[in-house]
């Protein structure tokens, strides 16, 4: 039988696509412009580097931790529901956030409220929602889709939070992000509810099952051990490459134009990895990918930094950005099936997260210490190769179940 959908479905599809990826424009486009917050807060709150990676680094364990436990309850309950808590934790977290006097009520509000909040609305919870609604030849183009509205938010959002840190200051410029996370509460509704499934959509064994399938499984921890790498790459980049290019002389707006730039090129290259996906090897896809990023994040060390370097380097390593999500998704649907790809999902997205903590706080460490970020840019390229070399033993056949 062929996998065709009918016209009341497809519009249900895209309707989904389009709420899912406002969604995760938002919500991400709001956290992607924490880094600029560092110079500011950072002066006025007397809270260094090394803390303030902390605290990001925090934000991003509790995001992965909450993952398989949140994707689950979205499997069972519906996507729209989890946004709904998520972006109202949002925004309690960006209001005590603005509202802070020391650094633990920075640890509070970015830390363990934005944290909690991103659990549900971000890529695990609409990314498992898609998936479940879009036909196996069109899944992976579909995550791109979603995953390219992450860095349009980025492109869109990195740039006014400047412009509003230049003309406000950082606290009114969270109050600020907090309205636009609030619009998340309406975009849920396009997310919401049950729609009727893809085939296989509720095939496969109960979670238990699903789940010591895939920790018994080589590919299973291959995945994650490729998206660790991913994690660890983004934060360090997020976070600290505004910081890292004001220490080389440069004006603050060129790091939050290059923080954009990674937004803007990886629109369309979360949608061209995704298509790509769709057609040709994930596997191969994702060892070619981190392989691109070593070799991006060495020759950017190697050249002597301008601005015109410095957005040169983000445009391309824009394109390698979040690459990585639809294909890596791709595969546990893939690979596992679709009954309970949220919560394995999730799992995978922990190791991301994983990552995420020790590549945001390990870099504040050691610029602290040093006085330099060039040990974590030279683990960065080590690992993108590691990453490169861990993916291509994955098996991507479907797991034979008796």
């Amino acid at each position: 039988m062929s996998e065709t959908v009918s016209p009341k479905l497809s519009n249900r599809v895209w309707i989904m696509i389009l709420a899912g990826a406002v969604i995760v424009t938002l919500s991400m486009g709001v956290r992607q412009s924490f880094g600029l917050f560092l110079g500011p807060l950072g002066l006025e709150l007397q809270v260094d580097r090394q803390t303030f990676g902390l605290i990001v680094a925090a934000q991003n364990l509790l995001f992965g931790l909450l993952q398989p436990f949140v994707g689950a309850w979205a499997d069972r309950h519906g996507a729209g529901k989890v946004a709904v808590v998520g972006a109202l934790v949002y925004v309690v977290g960006l209001a005590v956030a603005a509202t802070a006097t020391s650094a633990l009520g920075l640890a509070i509000g970015f830390g363990a409220l934005v944290g909690l909040a991103m659990a549900g609305c971000t890529f695990t919870v609409i990314l498992g929602a898609v998936g479940k609604i879009v036909p196996a030849d069109k899944r992976t183009l579909a995550f791109g889709i979603v995953t390219a509205g992450g860095s349009f938010g980025q492109f869109l959002v990195v740039p006014a939070a400047q412009g509003l840190l230049d003309a406000l200051d950082w606290r009114w410029t969270l109050f600020v992000m907090g309205g636009l996370i609030a619009l998340i509460i309406p975009l849920a509704l396009g997310v919401a509810g049950k729609p009727p499934a893809s085939i296989g959509a509720q095939d496969g064994p109960p979670i238990r099952e699903a789940l010591r399938e895939a920790f018994s499984d080589r590919s299973f921890w291959l995945l994650n051990a490729g998206f660790f790498v991913c994690g660890f790459h983004i934060a360090f980049v997020g976070t600290h490459l505004p910081s890292y290019i004001r220490d080389q002389g440069l004006p603050a707006e060129v790091g939050a134009w290059s923080l954009a730039l990674i937004g803007l090129f990886n629109i369309a290259g979360s949608w061209l990895w995704g298509a790509w996906g769709s057609k040709r090897s994930k596997k191969g896809l994702l060892a070619l990918l981190y392989a691109l990023r070593g070799v991006a994040i060495g020759v950017f060390l190697l050249t002597p930094i301008s601005p015109a370097s410095v957005l040169v380097f983000a445009a391309v390593f824009g394109f390698l950005w979040l690459g990585t999500v639809p294909l890596t998704n791709g595969l546990v649907a893939q690979i596992y099936g679709l009954r309970h790809l949220s919560a394995l999902g999730g799992i995978v997205f922990l190791s991301h997260q994983v990552g995420a903590f020790l590549g945001a706080w390990t870099a504040g460490v050691a610029f602290d210490a040093t006085g330099s970020y060039t040990v974590i840019w030279l683990v960065s390229i080590a690992l993108g190769f590691i990453a490169a070399v861990a993916n291509l033993p994955i098996r991507e056949a479907p797991l034979v179940r008796p």
